[in-house]
This record gives structure tokens, sequence and C-alpha cells, in this order.
């Protein structure tokens, strides 16, 4: 009788800059599964494995006196880092998957990467180490990825430059390799312990649901595997929970799912009452009121709207492509409204023409010695510091407007034949990544350096991807990109199932930037309404309350749109005797 082969064990990656403990969450996940039936150890990558080549990288990285060799280059680092890897994914890894024990491993290629892009190493170089170790590994995949970003690192006495450098460069990667496999970023918000549970948490999901589909691949009936995503047909719901209805089936919706519908069109009745200025209580929704949510659309919002009426469009600054995109990207690399009219007041216009490196930083360091801030905490931005060498984070961002302006990016941008050409131009910079550079797309998209269908392209930013999780308990093998294709494209039926009356923007449907952000609009409106649906971060709370304060807004959108002159049909038919004074 044959003897019957072990099942392949699992792999579980932990990744994340040095700081982020780690080591002792890799021991507590190993324990973890162990005691849950899955036979399984930590390794480390370089390790002290029985491979020598490990064996000596591993002492040289960790006690390089012992071998007082110094003067090799950065580059030249690399080769026995690589050498390393093969060596345990060879000697250890491999063998013991292979046997059927699962490994959770302190780092993966990811590392390799990383810290060489951090460290000056030519990309073309480090893709071809990288393309060594993936042969190395044949055909195995992580079941699940777990970045650690910690903010800010365990280790204090850490180089916080470094340190913050090589963490855009984690988000960077997670968000292009989370098509491959299930990709999840970590925030710390508590203490070690509440990390580790939530981890915990995720790889056993991760793992029963790979063990699902793998039985459901062998029973599913030809009639299931035939349902796709339009698929309307009266189903009988799913047993789990969280899981309301069908009709979407293979794609398993959640609770959250009919929220994120609610959340939109309550959300744009609000939009409509300050738009008229109501003096009236905006919402009996109490999460709405309590705390800060941002527009259904985006162009709606606050510094949107200050972008397009007082950067873009303006009659009395030059309109030349360079000059537009200019004032484009300096705001929205500070994203901060009081910054911009910071620069106006003390240079009295903000042309490229007049431009000065010194002037500019000059501005802005006596307002950060100050202790003002200049930067918009709607997301973080990357210094830069590894790469132009200031620093202060202004000045990092100074060069690089500076090195896009000399590389006839304007230009580039106008030529460009899609928004994903856009997109991918703005990625090439330094410090720009996937959610950035999408970001920026749609910024120069509301002039008219470029006329892109915002319908064409989306990439989810964290916060979207956290959403996501939320409204779906299955994908049912869509990428998160097509999730929100469909969101856009069903939006209308979806309103209409739930009974939902969503007023459109003067007839403009919600594009993909909107749902986009409108899922990650949901991820926090999720944590006080569905505290028991957990997504990626597992953050918890709000942190920014709702505030009357900001001042009036005189909604005006890209004249390309064709809708200015609908806004200000409704404001004459609603107004009233409203006083202009009250609107928001």
């Amino acid at each position: 009788m044959a003897t019957k082969s072990p099942t392949m064990g699992k792999l579980i990656i932990l990744e994340g800059p040095d700081g982020v403990e780690k080591a002792s969450i890799s021991e507590d996940i190993a324990k973890h599964l162990t005691n849950r039936g899955y036979p399984c150890e930590r390794m480390t990558s370089p390790s002290k494995g029985p491979g020598v080549a490990s064996q000596l990288v591993y002492e040289h990285h960790y006690t390089p006196s012992k071998y007082k060799a110094g003067g090799v280059g950065t580059t030249s680092k690399q080769v026995p880092h690589d050498l390393a890897h093969l060596s345990v994914i060879d000697y250890c890894i491999l063998p013991a998957l292979q046997s059927g024990r699962s490994i959770v491993l302190d780092r993966f290629w990811w590392s390799t990467w990383v810290y060489g892009i951090a460290s000056g190493v030519e990309r073309n170089f480090l893709e071809s180490l990288i393309d060594l170790e993936r042969k190395q590994w044949q055909s195995v995949t992580p079941a699940v990825v777990l970045l650690l970003r910690w903010q800010p690192p365990a280790q204090q006495d850490s180089d916080y430059e470094y340190w913050e450098t090589l963490s855009h460069e984690y988000d960077v990667l997670a968000e292009k390799e989370q098509s491959c496999y299930p990709v999840f970023p970590i925030n710390r918000e508590a203490s070690l312990e509440d990390a580790i549970d939530l981890i915990k948490t995720i790889v056993d999901k991760s793992l029963n649901s790979q063990r699902q589909k793998k039985q459901d691949k062998h029973s599913s009936s030809s009639e299931q595997l035939s349902l796709n995503f339009n698929d309307y047909s009266e189903c009988e719901a799913p047993q789990t929970p969280s899981i309301v209805y069908s009709h979407l089936l293979p794609a398993k919706p959640t609770v959250v799912f009919d929220t994120y519908w609610r959340f939109a069109a309550e959300r744009q009745k609000v939009f409509f009452k300050k738009l008229i200025g109501k003096a009236v209580r905006w919402t009996d929704d109490p999460i709405l009121s309590t705390f800060k949510f941002t527009n259904a659309y985006r162009a709606s919002d606050r510094v949107s709207q200050y972008l397009i009426r007082h950067v873009i469009y303006r009659n009395d600054l030059p309109a030349s492509p360079e000059e537009v995109f200019f004032r484009i990207i300096l705001f929205k690399l500070f994203n901060k409204i009081e910054t911009w009219q910071l620069l106006e007041k003390t240079l009295g216009h903000v042309i490229y023409q007049e431009y000065s490196f010194n002037r500019y930083d000059q501005i802005l360091t006596e307002v950060t010695e100050q202790g003002r801030t200049i930067y918009s905490g709607a997301y973080i931005m990357p210094s830069g510091g590894k790469v132009f060498g200031h620093a202060r984070k202004h000045r990092n961002h100074l060069k690089l407007i500076e090195h896009m302006m000399a590389d006839g990016l304007p230009k580039k941008l106008m030529d460009a034949p899609t928004m994903l050409r856009g997109f991918e131009l703005l990625r090439g910079y330094p410090t720009v990544g996937n959610f950035l550079a999408y970001q920026f797309i749609t910024d120069v998209n509301y002039s008219n350096l470029t006329n892109f269908s915002e319908m064409s392209f989306v990439v989810p930013g964290p916060g979207a991807l956290d959403g996501i999780r939320k409204c779906f308990a299955d994908l049912g093998g869509l990428s998160e990109p097509e999730i929100i294709k469909f969101m856009a494209d069903n939006q209308q039926s979806e309103f209409e199932r739930l009974g939902l009356d969503f007023p459109s923007l003067f007839g403009r449907p919600l594009q993909l930037i909107d749902c986009q952000n409108l899922f990650c609009e949901v991820d926090k409106y999720a944590r006080m309404r569905h505290p028991e649906v957990s997504g990626i971060s597992g953050r918890t709370r709000i942190k920014q309350k709702y505030s009357t304060q900001g001042g009036q807004i005189e909604y005006w959108y890209p004249p390309k749109w064709g809708i200015n002159d609908s806004v200000n049909n409704y404001l004459q038919q609603h107004m009233g005797n409203v006083s202009a004074q009250t609107r928001l």
C-alpha cells in the first residue's frame, strides 16, 4: 500500500523594518499554530541554518567585529545576503514545508528589495537577485504576509529618517504584491499583546479560508461554479452570520456592504443640506454627527475645492502647463490650505518662473521652527531624505518638484494616452508610491492638462483595502480594483435595492476615485457601527471629531465637467432667504 504524502506546510511571512518586534511575534505565532494542529517552526532569513553560506552571512551581519572586515560596498553586500537566502530556502524552508511543517518566516525577499532600494542599490541589479530567489521558491507562495507598520519604531535609538524611508518602500511593495497573495498591513495602536492577538486572528482566518476554498474546489457542482459576480438569482444565503445575502455570489458581502451604500446616501444628503446652508441638524446619524468624514464625492471636499478654485483655475496667474502643474504639485505635496496661503501671502504670487529654492525653504523653515505644521495629516508624506539628502522634509519635496519640472513632466502628462500612463509617470519619481501617484494624477486631471475619464483607472489605498475587507468576507476571485469598479458600475441598482434616495452630484454619478474613497470612509464608520467586523489594520477608533469650523465654501468644479451652471441654478432655487454667511 502506497504511503500517503504529507500535506504541504503553510508559509507565513512577517515583514517590516527593523524595530517592529518581528522576532518575538514570530515565536508567538509559531507556538500558536503548533497548538492549533499546524506543526510549525520559526525561521529567519538570513539564518543560522545548516547551510555554510547562511551561517557566515548571519554572523557577519550581526557580529561584524568578529571578522574585522570592512570596505564592502552597499551593492556588494547584497550578493552574499542573496546567497544566504537561497541557502535557507534550499536547506531549511522547502524541506520543512514538503514534510508538512509550516514556517513562520522572519523576512521574505521583500527585505532584499526594500533595504536595497533604501540603500541606493540599482533597481535592475536588485531585480536580478530577486528573480533568483523567486525561482528558488519554486511554486511556493505565502499563505499570508503580515507587514508590521509600527509608528514610531519600537527601537527609539534607530535612525528615524532611514526607518521612515524603509516603511514607505514596504508600503509601495505591499500595494504591488497584494494581488498575488494575501497581504495584511498591521498598525500597532495598543500593546504588543493586542497586536499579536490581532495577527493570530488574521492568520487563523487566512488558513481557514484557504482550507475552505480547497474543500469547495472539490465539492462545488457545475451549477455553483457557473455563478458569477452579476448573477442576481435567488440563492440560499450563506450560513456565516456576517454574510447577509448572496445575490453577489461568488463574492460574499457582509453587513458592511449595505452600510457602504447607506453611508454614501446619507453623507451626500448632508452635503446638499450644507450647500444651501439649512440651519437644521445635518443628520440624525449619531456617528456622522460626532466624527469627521469626507464627502461622497472627493471633488466636494474642502481641500479639493480649494485646489480647484484657488490653485488650478486662477485668472491672475499664468496658465501655461508648466505653471499649472507646478501649482498643483506644490499644493498637494503639503496638502494643507494654510501652507499655500502662507506662501502666497509671503511671496505675493506662486509662480514657477519666479521660483527660488532658498526663498521657499526660508519661508517654510521659519514656520516649522515656530512649531507650526506645514503638512496635512490626511496621509503621511515620505521624507525623501535618503534620496535628496536634506534633513528637513520640505527641502526634499522642493527638490522633488525641481526634479519633475526639469524632467519635463507636465508635457509628458499632457501626452499620456491614458490615466494609467500618467499614473506610471508620476510613480516613477522618488518617494512617490502607488497611493500618492494615483492621488496626484487625479488632482492633475482636475485641470485642463489632461482629460482622462475617472472611470478608466483606480488604485485602492490602505484605507480602501481595509474597507473592502470589511464589506466582503470573500471577494469571489476578484481583485480590489475590480471590486471598486463593480461598485461604480452597479451603484444605481444597489441604491434601488435598498430603497435609498442618492442625490448624485448634479447628474455626475460616483466615479472610481469616489467609490475608492467611500471604502476608506466606511472602514472608519464601521468601527463604530459594526465593531464586530474586523478589517486589515485592526483599528477600533476614529480619531477626528466633526467640527463646524472651516468657513464658507463656494462650490465650483472643473469646468469640463459641465455642472457649474447646475450648481448655481440649484442654489438660486433652494437658497431662498438663507443667508450666504450660513453656508459651509
